[in-house]
């Protein structure tokens, strides 16, 4: 099943990816809400990119109301830096699904993660950009990709070498 022919998805088709739905029973699934860590995936593509071998390009509307900042730090409301990591192994696995590659995802690795700056309440949306590096298509399915946290337009977050795997039944 692929869905090359889809290249933005709102936030219902993610819930409908989180459900099992999207991709067909065993394969690729997003969490569901509240670790789902994006609204809507506004970009998916087999071109284009840092490496020309594909990108994908997620949104997230910031809000004071949001479940880590009332226990991610008291006081010092901040989104936790693992929690954007997390979104981009999100993505890259949502990628591999999306080719229509069987299995169920697994975030296998990252080599290097670097902060920049944070994700408090005066940020108003970010966005997550994922290029893709390599696609290995042999007795499992394993995407090699760097990706990057934008707070309102400003880079706040990469991360180098992330892995994810497709793993069959």
């Amino acid at each position: 099943m692929s869905n090359f022919n889809k290249s933005s998805f709102s936030y219902n088709d993610l819930i409908e990816c989180a459900e099992g739905k999207l991709f067909g029973p065993g394969n690729a699934k997003l969490p569901m809400p509240p670790m789902l860590m994006f609204d809507k995936i506004s970009h998916i593509s087999q071109e284009g990119g840092i490496f020309s071998k594909g990108q994908i390009v997620a949104e997230m509307e910031i809000k004071d109301d949001l479940w880590f900042f009332d226990c991610h730090f008291q006081n010092d409301p901040v989104m936790p830096g693992c929690l954007g990591l997390d979104a981009l192994w999100q993505l890259l696995g949502f990628y591999l699904g999306w080719l229509g590659r069987p299995g169920k995802g697994r975030a296998l690795g990252v080599g290097e993660v670097k902060f920049f700056g944070m994700i408090d309440t005066s940020i108003q949306r970010i966005e997550y950009k994922v290029n893709i590096k390599k696609l290995v298509t042999r007795n499992l399915t394993l995407g090699v990709a760097d990706g990057e946290l934008y707070a309102d337009s400003e880079k706040v977050y990469s991360a180098e070498g992330l892995k994810v795997g497709l793993f069959e039944n």
